[in-house]
């Protein structure tokens, strides 16, 4: 039997590396393994459909499936997760104090159906009340001017967004004062290069994203794995060896993490971190597969759904090939 060569999209994460390096095997493949940034895979997968797997964002593969029409097939590896209180950006001269305190504000963002944002506004309006047509959205890059979205999406009429004016990118707005926050998943390098007048929203993210756990149980998913949905029909296998590879990538991962012997990440505290995790989320702090996250899931759902980035709301059953759902066991 011949391995198939498949191109491999995903980021270079503890989780994926041992796939990346040859440690871990892919049943049947013989991997070309690319290790990008989010932004360039979502963008080649989504307008190109370019890679044979392909890590996608949850938002915008939910996007395809409500339209039915998904060039990939999601596998219930979820290669990146986070929680999202950490992604609200505030000029603090704006008299903003508090998350209700958003209402009218003029804030930027990269893209309205990144994942991440869609969780965020989710949290505003369940745990705040602060509604996406509470805000004025503010469109545009960060750092480059001018950034498209992925893919077409049409919204509510009460949704208002502007474009950034030509020429401008949010990180110059948000330092100037020209809009009053951010949201994204990626820092503003304003507040990166500590602008005095540039802070998050919350003052204690770990804080507030333990107490939303304890209460709601969601570690966010924000990105699935992906594959071609004509290799997955040819070769009904492929999405099962992919899932059982991907798994065990990230075993071998969490083990690392849990060898005190020498930190395997440039950060200090990483044991006490790993604990405080274990302590709040359970012993296995990143699961995939279906059954633990369907929470998770219906979740997002209902959120794309209500802020009218799907046409339809999507039962968690469409996102994922079938053969990925369920697992044997001895």
């Amino acid at each position: 039997m011949i391995d198939l060569n498949l191109s491999i999209a995903m980021g270079d994460y503890d989780r994926t590396r041992p796939i990346a390096d040859g440690r871990v095997k892919i049943d049947g493949v013989e991997p070309t393994c690319m290790l990008l940034s989010p932004e360039e895979m979502f963008f080649r997968a989504f307008r190109h459909q370019a890679f044979d797997v392909s890590e996608l964002s949850l938002s915008s593969y939910s996007i395809s499936v409500a339209r039915d029409d998904p060039h990939y097939v999601a596998i219930p590896v979820f290669l990146s997760r986070a929680f999202r209180h950490t992604s609200i950006y505030i000029r603090t001269d704006k008299g903003i104090e508090k998350p209700q305190d958003l209402k009218g504000k003029r804030i930027g963002i990269a893209e309205y159906q990144l994942s991440a944002n869609v969780w965020v506004r989710g949290i505003l309006e369940d745990e705040y009340g602060v509604k996406p047509s509470d805000i004025v959205w503010v469109r545009g890059g960060m750092d480059t001017p001018g950034r498209p979205e992925k893919m077409k999406i049409d919204l509510p009429a009460d949704i208002r967004i502007e474009q950034a004016p030509e020429g401008e990118t949010l990180n110059e707005m948000l330092a100037a004062g020209e809009i009053d926050g951010f949201i994204g998943p990626r820092w503003p390098r304003c507040y990166d290069e500590g602008h005095p007048h540039v802070d998050r929203l919350f003052p204690d993210t770990v804080a507030t994203a333990e107490d939303y756990f304890r209460r709601r149980k969601i570690f966010p998913i924000m990105h699935v794995l992906g594959v071609r949905r004509q290799l997955a029909d040819a070769h009904p296998w492929l999405p099962g060896a992919l899932l059982k590879a991907f798994s065990q990538s990230k075993q071998i991962a969490q083990a690392a993490l849990g060898d005190t012997s020498a930190t395997k990440v440039t950060m200090p505290f990483v044991e006490d971190n790993l604990r405080r995790a274990r302590q709040l989320i359970g012993p296995d702090i990143w699961t995939y597969g279906l059954t633990p996250n369907v929470g998770v899931l219906e979740t997002f759902l209902d959120y794309h759904y209500a802020q009218g980035l799907s046409p339809r709301r999507v039962a968690v059953e469409e996102l994922f090939h079938p053969a990925t759902v369920e697992a044997y066991s001895l």
